[in-house]
């Protein structure tokens, strides 16, 4: 005989909601100077027009000469440093959300872009990199001859 089991959906939730809740509390606990070691990731949009591949990277309060930007067996690296300003003593701060400290980011490059022409502009905190594709890359429009080579073809018989 068989035994039947009553399905409760909801029975988990609790402790699911548990573990969040804990998760939470735990990050709420850092010290500042743990947020400020902690390494953080610059957050980046890719895409993609006929012509290039764009990379754009927020990096305010990044001084230029702190980024370091490589291609090599075609993944480019994004490394750099933001530092924590000392203008202001360590103890004034009340809150400390930013992360400062080195980071890196690499990215897969496809071998239709030429890494020998990646150009790299910074405005605003925003590192903007245009990278060309190559020629053979690029999407060539064939021009469609309508009417003519039907019309040769008839006219011929």
């Amino acid at each position: 005989m068989r035994t039947i089991a009553t399905w409760e959906p909801f029975r988990g939730l609790p402790t699911l909601q548990d573990q969040i809740n804990r998760l939470f509390s735990e990050m709420g606990t850092r010290s500042s100077d743990e947020s400020a070691l902690s390494s953080w990731a610059p957050p980046v949009d890719i895409y993609e027009t006929e012509h290039e591949l764009v990379v754009k990277a927020d990096l305010p309060a990044v001084d230029p000469k702190d980024l370091d930007i490589r291609v090599e067996n075609n993944v480019l690296t994004i490394r750099g440093e933001r530092k924590f300003e000392k203008k202001v003593d360590e103890e004034n701060y009340l809150r400390v959300e930013r992360a400062y400290g080195a980071f890196s980011r690499s990215f897969s490059l496809a071998s239709t872009v030429n890494a020998d022409a990646i150009k790299a502009d910074y405005q605003n905190g925003v590192l903007t990199l245009s990278i060309p594709k190559r020629e053979e890359a690029k999407p060539k429009q064939i021009k469609v001859n309508v009417g003519t080579a039907a019309a040769a073809a008839a006219g011929g018989r």
